[in-house]
């Protein structure tokens, strides 16, 4: 299975890949983002250090109890960070961790506005994380535009809206039935299926039963032969499963997920704690073995 994206292309089975998460902004449900740019790519730097293959970039909270940002805030923040990025990967030069590590590293965007994708996706930017569910082929072209892969997300109705009352009669029939429209969708605008990733939406639109069915039976998403990103870390149902209020003592239960997640197939980890997510998975695979 191939991952394509600018100018390169990950081949799978691997071992799986680790994704730091940047947050450009002072609301963060974990506390850890902040609107200072050379903080940003300094948390960057370290996560790097530690081994992540993937940067995943966002200037907007996706909490649902905090306002949107403008649109052109959203680019003021991201635009800075881009380029920056590009000058620290050179700074830091080869692979700092180990030969497995990806690199260059790959960068992600998470923005799901099409304005805000129109303008940093020519600044860089491999991957688009798009947490809106794909509604339309927009974001789907602007990526077959620029050579940009996307990340589908499984969820319902408009970001930074709580959908906590949304049920399903059957979640795994559902996401069957998501990601065959939008995949199609994509491969409409452009697309090839090489450059699509899918992630079943942890915590978006799905109640705390609906979130561990998924991750018990993440292996029915290997009948799209496409690379899955599981969005682990510090999520709300590990703190209903431990009865952990504070996101940042999740971590544990962020691993146990990982464990679990790579074992059901997963090929991306999306954290906060970087290296305990890397020696995680680089203890699991030779375990585990092809994927």
């Amino acid at each position: 299975m191939n991952w394509t994206l600018k100018g390169r292309t990950i081949t799978f089975p691997r071992r799986p890949l680790v994704m730091g998460i940047v947050n450009i902004n002072d609301d963060s449900f974990c506390g850890d983002g902040s609107l200072d740019v050379q903080a940003a790519l300094t948390q960057a730097e370290q996560q790097l250090r530690s081994g992540a293959d993937v940067i995943d970039a966002g200037a907007e909270s996706a909490r649902t109890n905090r306002e949107a940002i403008s649109e052109g805030e959203e680019i003021r923040r991201l635009a800075p960070f881009i380029e920056g990025f590009y000058t620290l990967v050179k700074t830091i030069g080869a692979a700092p961790f180990d030969a497995d590590q990806v690199w260059p590293p790959i960068l992600s965007i998470n923005t799901w506005r099409s304005e805000v994708v129109r303008e940093v996706l020519p600044l860089g930017g491999d991957l688009i994380n798009d947490i809106s569910a794909l509604p339309d082929h927009a974001n789907a072209g602007l990526c077959a535009q620029h050579g940009a892969s996307l990340l589908i997300m499984h969820s319902v109705g408009r970001p930074k809206v709580a959908h906590t009352h949304v049920g399903y009669d059957d979640i795994w029939a559902t996401l069957d039935f998501f990601f065959v429209e939008k995949m199609a969708m994509a491969v409409a605008a452009g697309l090839s299926v090489d450059q699509i990733i899918l992630d079943p939406g942890i915590d978006f639109a799905k109640q705390r039963e609906d979130n561990l069915l998924i991750y018990r039976h993440l292996d029915r998403l290997r009948r799209f032969e496409r690379p899955v990103l599981l969005p682990v870390s510090r999520k709300t149902v590990i703190g209903q499963v431990l009865g952990l209020a504070d996101p940042c003592d999740r971590d544990a239960g962020t691993v146990a997920c990982i464990a679990a997640g790579l074992q059901r197939g997963a090929q991306l980890f999306r954290v906060h704690d970087v290296r305990a997510a890397v020696q995680t998975v680089k203890s699991l695979w030779p375990i585990v073995g092809r994927q």
